[in-house]
Parts: C-alpha cells; sequence; structure tokens
C-alpha cells in the first residue's frame, strides 16, 4: 500500500496503489497510480481533473482505477500556469485552458503511458470530469490511440460551443474527428449542464455518426461523484456511475463495439416539468 500527501498536507493511504508525484513531457506534473503486486500489462486511463485543479478528489480517482487493474495518470493541467494555485483548489478563481495547452498536457500523458513497460498500449482511455469533460473528445480529435472516451457532466455545457482564443475551432467540427466510443454521465439536478445541454452533445454526435451511450441519473447534482464535497455526494449512485465505467472500459477491450458499425444507446429518469433554471449550485 502507498500513500499520498493531498495539499492540504493529510496523508492519505490507498489500498491496492503505488502512487507518486512524477514529471513527464514539457513540464508536466502528474499523478501516477499502478495496481499493488500486480505484473500486468494493465489498461490504463489518462484522468483530467475538475475546475480545482490536482486536487484530493483528483488524486482519489486515479488511485481507485489503480485498486481496479488500471494504471493511471492525471497530469495537472496547470503545471505550465504561474498563479495562485491555492485559490484556485479552493474554487476562489477559474482559469481557462486552451485547445493547444489540453492536447499538449493530454497527450504528454498519453505518450507516457504507451511507453510504460506495466501498460498495454491497446487498453488505454480518456476521461473527463466537468471542466475537463472534453478534454478527452479534444485529445481523441487528434490523437487515435485511444480504446475509448469517458464523459463525466461536463463537456456540453454552454462554453464549450464557443469559438473564441482558447478554442479557434468549433466544437463540432473537434467531434467530427473523435474516433473511440464515449460514454457519458450525467445528473438531472445539474446546475452547470443542462438537459438541453446534453440532448445537444448527442445530437451533434449523432450527426457525425459517433458511437455514444449516455445516461442520465435522477435527481443527481453536478459535482455527485465528489467524496470530498457532502452537499453533493450521492454515494449509492457514485459506486453505480463507477460499475458503469469500469463494465464499459471491458466492454471496449473485449471488441464489443464494431469500427463498422456505429451505436446509440441513452437512458434517462427525469421528472416531466424538468426545469433548469430552478437546478441550484451544491457546496
Amino acid at each position: 500500500m502507498s500513500s499520498q500527501h493531498s495539499r492540504s498536507g493529510q496523508q492519505t493511504p490507498y489500498p491496492g496503489a503505488v502512487t507518486s508525484m512524477i514529471s513527464y513531457g514539457d513540464r508536466v506534473q502528474g499523478f501516477l497510480a499502478i495496481p499493488e503486486n500486480q505484473p500486468g500489462p494493465f489498461g490504463a486511463v489518462v484522468l483530467g481533473h475538475e475546475r480545482y485543479g490536482l486536487v484530493q478528489h483528483t488524486l482519489d480517482l486515479v488511485a481507485k482505477f489503480a485498486a481496479h487493474g488500471y494504471v493511471g495518470l492525471a497530469p495537472d493541467m496547470f503545471s505550465r500556469w504561474d498563479g495562485d494555485k491555492e485559490a484556485l483548489s479552493r474554487g476562489d478563481i477559474r482559469v481557462s485552458i486552451s485547445d493547444e495547452d489540453i492536447r499538449s498536457y493530454m497527450g504528454d500523458s498519453l505518450d507516457y503511458l504507451l511507453a510504460h513497460h506495466q501498460v498495454d498500449p491497446d487498453r488505454i482511455s480518456a476521461m473527463g470530469v466537468c471542466q475537463s469533460g472534453d478534454y478527452p473528445l479534444v485529445l481523441n480529435s487528434v490523437r487515435h490511440e485511444l480504446a475509448a472516451n469517458i464523459v463525466v457532466y461536463g463537456g456540453a455545457q454552454a462554453r464549450v460551443w464557443e469559438v473564441d482564443e482558447y478554442r479557434p475551432e468549433s466544437y463540432e467540427s473537434i467531434l467530427g474527428r473523435v474516433q473511440a466510443p464515449i460514454l457519458g454521465i450525467w445528473g438531472e439536478d445539474d446546475s452547470v449542464v443542462s438537459v438541453e445541454d446534453m440532448r445537444r452533445l448527442r445530437d451533434a454526435l449523432e450527426s457525425k455518426r459517433k458511437t455514444y451511450e449516455f445516461t442520465l441519473f435522477s435527481g443527481m447534482p453536478h459535482g455527485w461523484m465528489n467524496s470530498t464535497m457532502p452537499g453533493r455526494y450521492r454515494p449509492k449512485e457514485s459506486e453505480q456511475a463507477w460499475s458503469m465505467i469500469l463494465k464499459f472500459m471491458e466492454r471496449v477491450h473485449a471488441g464489443e463495439f464494431s469500427k463498422e458499425r456505429v451505436v446509440w444507446r441513452f437512458q434517462s429518469d427525469i421528472a416531466p416539468d424538468y426545469d433548469f433554471t430552478k437546478k441550484v449550485r451544491l457546496a
């Protein structure tokens, strides 16, 4: 069993995972977790963090992947940013990141895993959560080595569709180059990503003939998988979503999704009087 210090200085044990902070690529700092006492080769996951940076929740998710037999790597997407990271981790400020930097940080992480002697290069996925929800899709649009994309309550909110200095190419065009199947996990009571946002992403993927599986969970707020935020965290549904993620990767690696076919699957549990304007941000 290994352990890792969080930014708060508290030491957190991670059973089943050997963890470390590493440096690689273009000045990237990352949190690496490898299954303990197993030879591999393993599947692997590049994990994008939430808006707060490389904080405890992301470290926990990476280590959990390792406990389930995957090498996990979370790059600090603000490694080359010189601002106040403590204020960032508290959520006092927000930092936007360009698609160029997304491809750089995530691409360097993919390269690290591709070269790792314990990683099966044919079984590498990318996952994004909240602010990083679209990062796997941005990466997969230029790097086709990915086997699967996992999007967790992100990657569809209004800002990702805007063409600006951070995203000079339209999101629709980026989605057109995505090659790997996409798992999307959403919450009915999300105050950031509306059901209409999710449907817009669905429509875009269908128009581009991309394979996806989306599930809209009843009553779930934004950030409901984050165990470090008690007001948002929903243990039961988090474990359901986690199981869904693991099974999706297993099915992808087993060859369930043929490149010759396009699969669209969507399931939801939603109130008939759903109103996004009434959804509130929870602590």
